[in-house]
């Protein structure tokens, strides 16, 4: 399957509240995991699934962020969304750093290492 993102995600790991609108009209709120992040979305994980297309509130510290659910999929351990952000709502570092946030792209420009072969005694091994 391709990559359709326009920006890189960014791995994280962070509780943010959740708030959207159901169709009766009433307001619900859940905690959420954020899996990861971008300028124009996220992913949450959380114990209920949200209709796609559904507005979201993603709340953070420093304020929140406004989305739209494309996808709600259960996958072993909860469901897990993908929000677009909506125009003039995009994620900035300054504003909102998710804890244990890594870029996954750092690991394509580290060089290997190499771990010695246990077996074999330590006069032996390359230096």
């Amino acid at each position: 399957m391709q990559d359709r993102r326009l920006q890189p995600r960014l791995l994280c790991a962070d509780l943010v509240n959740l708030q959207w609108r159901e169709e009766d009209g009433r307001t619900r709120r859940a905690v959420a995991n954020l899996e990861d992040i971008s300028l124009s979305g996220a992913c949450l994980q959380l114990d209920q699934a949200i209709p796609l297309r559904t507005v979201v509130r993603i709340s953070h510290p420093k304020g929140y962020l406004i989305g739209q659910v494309k996808y709600c999929v259960y996958r072993e351990i909860g469901y897990f969304l993908g929000v677009e952000f909506e125009p003039g709502s995009s994620w900035s570092r300054k504003q909102f750093k998710p804890q244990h946030l890594f870029d996954p792209r750092r690991l394509a420009n580290k060089p290997r290492r190499t771990t010695p072969d246990l077996e074999q005694p330590a006069s032996m091994r390359p230096n």
